[in-house]
């Protein structure tokens, strides 16, 4: 299994803080004899729908010495696991989460971030690691939360 990420705990306790129950830490993905490993899963009872809501989110820090190689690697790796995902657990949606000031500097100053989020609507979690706290929800399909 993959090394935790610097913003694990943190990330964790802001989603349990937004109601979220984690149902998997790491959540085990496999395609034949590969398996995978994306950060996080959880759970949300939705009551005004009876029913449940579901996602995946891997964090991301973009640490390394480039930010387009970060870039890069977070989005080969979404794909990946977004290929294995479709076909196995198509009622989770799998989100990158990002500290926000990351958030504000590759995706919203940055052209580059802004591009490929406006080309492949890639769903972000944006949140606070300090407080704990989820500061914003992307999901591209008209329902920012």
């Amino acid at each position: 299994m993959p090394a935790r990420d610097r913003y694990h705990e943190n990330l964790k306790n802001a989603l349990i803080k937004d109601a979220w129950t984690i149902t998997d830490d790491p959540f085990h993905l496999k395609w034949g004899k590969k398996d995978l490993y994306v950060d996080l899963a959880a759970e949300k009872l939705l009551i005004a729908e009876k029913g449940t809501q579901k996602i995946a989110v891997e964090i991301k820090t973009f640490s390394g010495e480039s930010e387009v190689a970060d870039l890069e690697q977070a989005i080969g790796q979404y794909f990946t696991y977004l290929a294995v995902m479709s076909r196995n657990y198509p009622d989770r949606v799998l989100y990158i989460a990002v500290h926000e000031d990351i958030f504000t500097d590759i995706f919203e100053e940055e052209p580059l971030g802004k591009l490929i989020l406006e080309d492949y609507k890639i769903p972000l979690i944006v949140f606070n690691p300090k407080r704990e706290v989820i500061v914003r929800w992307i999901l591209w399909n008209n329902t920012d939360r």
